[in-house]
């Protein structure tokens, strides 16, 4: 064999060493990071515009099927199962907790509450949104 082969095949039989390893860890971790600090607020927000999407489409049909029903309040499994809305739809928001429909005399109002899943927080999301007036 000749020296050219030989630093050939000592090349091809020396593997990885365990420096190398954590040093593509190391990058690999911080590519993920990068990601994760953009991504994750990124689907917060997707999670909110779902919820108001849904909670919108939601109080236009209770607001169509009260008409039809002598003003009764309807309820969202209520809709479902009078198949206002589809029986594929979701009635829950994207923490999956369901939609509180309350009636007045004047609209209905479809409440989802937020992140927090708890009532009266900065965080539910309320449809038609509340007027801002004092």
């Amino acid at each position: 064999m000749n020296r050219t082969e030989r630093s050939i095949r000592r090349a091809l039989s020396r593997g990885v060493t365990l420096i190398e390893i954590l040093i593509v860890l190391a990058i690999v971790g911080m590519i993920a990071g990068g990601i994760a600090v953009y991504a994750i607020p990124k689907f917060a927000q997707a999670q909110k515009d779902s919820t108001r999407t849904s909670a919108m489409t939601l109080q236009q049909v209770a607001e169509a099927w009260r008409l039809q029903h002598s003003s009764e309040c309807p309820t969202a499994e209520r809709l479902k199962a009078d198949k206002e809305i589809s029986s594929s739809s979701k009635i829950t928001d994207a923490w999956e907790q369901p939609f509180k429909i309350e009636c007045d005399e004047q609209q209905v109002v479809v409440t989802s509450y937020g992140p927090d899943k708890k009532e009266g927080g900065n965080d539910d999301i309320i449809v038609p949104e509340p007027s801002k007036e004092k």
